[in-house]
C-alpha cells in the first residue's frame, strides 16, 4: 500500500486535490467500522447546507453546471469547455461562487454567450428550474451573480466602515442592515442568562418579513428540514450501536437538537460531547463554526468523522495532563487566567470521512466547543488530525518550495530537521490549550469583538502555542528532542506570515481571512517591535527578499508580550483596542513585495490551496444480506466523487 498510495490526485486553478490513508480502519471491529459507516452517511447528507449557507443561489448555479456537464454534447476539448469544467471545480471546492479562503467570488473564463449556448444544448428536463420559472427567468437571476464582479462580490466582507451584513454574500440575513441584526440579538442576550449564555443566532437565518424581524430556524420542519432529516435518520442507527452509553447519550441529544432546534439542548449536547473521552470512534456533526458569517455568530455546517490513533495522542495526553502548568505560567496578566483549568482533553485523531466545511478544504487541527461559559466551566476537547497532516507532509515533499523562499542553509537545515515535529506541536498546542485558555471577565459579552473576533481568538491561541513551543518544559516532557527545535516553527511562521501566505492573495487584494489577519497580524506586529533591537528583519539577496531571524530568544519575548495584550483584548472585550490591531498589523499589503512573492511561487507550479478527496466505504454482505464488513477504497476521482454526493445526497 506504501508504495502504490498516490497522495496528489488533479490541480487546477490554485488548488490541488490529495488523498488521505485511513490506516488502522481495517483492524476497527465490525461494529465500530458499522458505527463509521452510518456515521459518514450522516455526515454526507448535510452537503447542500454549506452550499446554501454560503450563498442563496449557490444551489441552483452548482446544479446548472452539473446538468450542463452530464448532459451537454458540444465539444469537451475546447478552451471555453476546458474554463467551464475547471469553474464548476471550484464551485464543488469552495462549496459555492466565492473562494473558501479568501471569500472573493470567482469569475468564469468563459462568457455569458458561452454559458448560453451550452445551457441551449441541453434538454430542459434536465435543467434546475424553480416552480414556475423559464430557462430565460433563470438565465436572467443567475447570469449576473456569476457573471458580474460587482454583484455578490464578497462572501464575508470584512471592511471596516461598511455595513457587513448587507455587503457579504452569505446567506444567514435578508433584509436586515448590521445594525439591526446587532440589535436584534442584543436584546435577546440581555434577557438570557448571564451565566451560561446559549449561543444566540447560531442556528438560525435572521430575515425581516413585513417589517418584522424573525429566525428561520435550522431544525426539522423548519429551514433545511429535508437534509436534517437525512441525517437523523442515520444518527439514529449510529446510536443503536454506539460503544457506550456516554456516546449513545451524544447522539441523542444532538437528535434532539436537531428536532426542536433549542440552543439549550445543543449546550447539553456539548457539553455530554467534550465528557467523551472513552470512545475510540468519534465525530462532529452540526453548525459549528462562525467564520462564514460577517458577524461571528452563525454556525455553518461542517462534519468529520474519526477514531483515536492511540499511539499518537500519547503527545497530546502529556500537553492536556500539563494544562495547569501552561496555564500559570502563560505571560498574561493574572486577572485574565484560569485559576483552574477544567476539562482539558486532546487526542491524534484518524479522518474517516471529510463534510460540510471541513470539505475538500479542511483543518489540521479542532478545538470544541465554541461557547465560552462551556469552556470555562466544563473544559474543552481538541483533536489534531493526523493522517490529513500526513498526507499534506507527503504531498510537499520535494516541491522547491523551502529552496526558494528560505534565507539560507541554515534555516533549511532547521527545516528539515524539525519542522514535522515542530509544525505538529504548535497545531497541538493551538487547539490542545491556547484555545481552551484564559477567561472573560465577568459580564464581557462573548461577542464583544465583533468582526474581529475570530482572529483575535485565533492570534490568541497561536501565540499561546509560539511562546511556549521555545519553553525548556517541552524538552523536559519528552515533546522536542532538543532546544533547538523551535527555531524551525519561530522561522517558517514568520516566513509565512510575513511572505509567503501573500501567494494565498490576488494583485490588488487586502488580507480578508481569519486565520491569515492573525498569522500576518502576529508576525508584522513582531517584525515592527524588534525592529530597534533587530530581532527580525528583511533581507534582499540577489533581488529576491528574505526574512532573517537574528534573535530567537527575543522573538520569544515579543511574541509573549503580544500574547498578554491580546488576552487583555479579549478578556475585557475591548473593541476598539482589536480592531486597531488588526486593521494596523492583519490587513494591508505591501503591493511590490506581493508581485514579487507571487512571481516566484507561479515559477514553482505549485498551487497554494490543498483540499481532499473521501475515501468511499462499501458495506459487504453474505447471501442473507447480513452485513459481513466494511470496505474503505482509494480510487475514486474529484469530479466522480463531486458527482456522485450530488446524485446520492442532494437533499435541497
Amino acid at each position: 500500500m506504501e508504495e502504490t498510495f498516490h497522495y496528489t490526485v488533479e490541480q487546477f486553478a490554485d488548488l490541488q486535490i490529495l488523498r488521505y490513508r485511513v490506516p488502522g480502519f481495517e483492524q476497527l471491529s465490525l461494529r465500530q467500522k458499522m458505527l463509521v459507516y452510518y456515521l459518514s452517511q450522516a455526515a454526507l447528507e448535510g452537503r447542500d447546507i454549506l452550499f446554501d449557507q454560503n450563498g442563496k443561489y449557490n444551489l441552483q448555479i452548482r446544479k446548472l453546471l452539473e446538468a450542463i456537464y452530464i448532459h451537454c454534447q458540444g465539444d469537451r476539448t475546447t478552451a471555453d469547455f476546458q474554463q467551464f469544467e475547471v469553474y464548476l471545480k471550484r464551485v464543488w471546492f469552495s462549496n459555492g461562487i466565492h473562494h473558501h479562503y479568501a471569500c472573493d467570488k470567482f469569475v468564469p473564463g468563459f462568457s455569458a454567450e458561452y454559458l448560453t449556448d451550452l445551457i441551449a444544448s441541453v434538454e430542459v428536463a434536465v435543467l434546475p428550474l424553480g416552480k414556475g420559472e423559464t430557462v430565460q427567468d433563470m438565465c436572467d437571476k443567475l447570469f449576473p451573480v456569476i457573471f458580474d464582479p460587482e454583484v455578490m462580490s464578497k462572501r464575508v466582507n470584512q471592511v471596516d466602515g461598511e455595513d457587513l451584513v448587507l455587503t457579504s454574500a452569505a446567506n444567514y440575513y435578508e433584509g436586515v442592515t448590521q445594525e439591526e441584526a446587532e440589535a436584534f440579538y442584543a436584546v435577546q442576550k440581555a434577557k438570557g442568562s448571564q451565566t451560561e449564555p446559549v449561543m444566540y443566532g447560531m442556528n438560525s437565518r435572521l430575515v425581516k418579513e413585513n417589517g418584522q424581524m424573525q429566525e428561520q430556524v435550522w431544525k426539522l420542519g423548519g429551514m433545511y428540514s429535508a437534509a436534517l432529516e437525512k441525517i437523523v435518520d442515520w444518527l439514529e442507527k449510529a446510536k443503536a450501536i454506539a460503544e457506550n452509553e456516554t456516546q449513545h447519550e451524544v447522539i441523542r441529544l444532538l437528535i434532539d437538537f436537531y428536532r426542536t432546534g433549542d440552543l439549550h439542548t445543543f449546550d447539553a449536547y456539548s457539553i455530554a460531547w467534550l465528557k467523551d473521552t472513552a470512545s475510540h470512534i468519534d465525530f462532529v456533526n452540526g453548525f459549528i463554526e462562525s467564520y462564514g458569517d460577517p458577524l461571528g455568530m452563525k454556525a455553518s455546517w461542517e462534519s468529520i468523522v474519526d477514531f483515536k490513533d492511540t499511539e499518537a495522542t500519547r503527545r497530546t495526553e502529556i500537553i492536556s495532563s500539563q494544562a495547569q502548568w501552561f496555564e500559570d505560567h502563560s505571560p498574561v496578566d493574572v486577572r485574565f487566567k484560569k485559576e483552574t483549568v477544567k476539562g482539558v482533553s486532546a487526542k491524534v485523531i484518524t479522518a474517516a470521512i471529510l463534510a460540510g466545511d471541513l470539505y475538500p478544504s479542511t483543518a489540521i487541527g479542532i478545538n470544541l466547543p465554541n461557547s465560552n461559559w462551556i469552556r470555562s466551566v466544563h473544559g474543552s476537547k481538541s483533536v489534531t488530525i493526523g493522517n490529513l497532516t500526513e498526507a499534506y507532509n507527503r504531498a510537499a515533499r520535494g516541491n522547491g518550495f523551502r529552496e526558494e523562499f528560505v534565507y539560507s542553509e541554515e534555516e533549511l537545515k532547521l527545516l528539515d530537521t524539525y519542522a514535522d515535529i515542530t509544525d505538529d506541536l504548535h497545531t497541538d498546542l493551538h487547539e490542545c490549550l491556547g484555545h481552551g485558555s484564559g477567561k472573560l471577565l465577568p459580564g464581557v459579552d462573548a461577542d464583544a469583538l465583533k468582526a474581529y473576533g475570530s482572529t483575535i481568538e485565533e492570534a490568541r491561541a497561536d501565540l499561546f502555542g509560539l511562546y511556549y513551543l521555545a519553553d525548556a518544559k517541552l524538552v523536559e516532557l519528552g515533546l522536542v528532542p532538543d532546544a533547538e527545535a523551535y527555531k524551525a516553527e519561530y522561522y517558517s511562521y514568520m516566513m509565512n506570515g510575513l511572505m509567503t501566505q501573500l501567494v494565498r492573495i490576488e494583485p490588488g487584494r487586502t488580507v480578508e481571512e481569519a486565520h491569515m489577519r492573525n498569522r500576518q497580524l502576529i508576525a508584522r506586529w513582531a517584525l515592527e517591535q524588534g525592529r530597534e533591537a533587530n530581532v527580525v528583519e528583511m533581507v534582499v539577496r540577489e533581488g529576491k527578499n528574505y526574512v532573517r531571524v537574528n534573535d530567537y530568544m527575543q522573538l520569544r519575548v515579543l511574541f509573549g508580550k503580544l500574547l498578554a495584550e491580546v488576552q487583555r483584548i479579549k478578556s475585557e472585550g475591548d473593541y476598539e483596542a482589536a480592531r486597531r490591531l488588526v486593521e494596523d498589523y492583519g490587513v494591508q499589503v505591501d503591493p511590490e513585495l506581493h508581485v514579487e512573492v507571487l512571481q516566484r511561487y507561479e515559477r514553482l507550479h505549485l498551487a497554494p490551496y490543498k483540499g481532499f478527496v473521501n475515501p468511499v466505504y462499501t458495506l459487504q454482505t453474505d447471501a442473507e444480506g447480513n452485513v459481513t464488513d466494511v470496505q474503505v477504497s482509494y480510487t475514486e476521482g474529484y469530479a466522480e466523487q463531486m458527482l456522485r454526493y450530488s446524485r446520492e445526497y442532494s437533499n435541497l
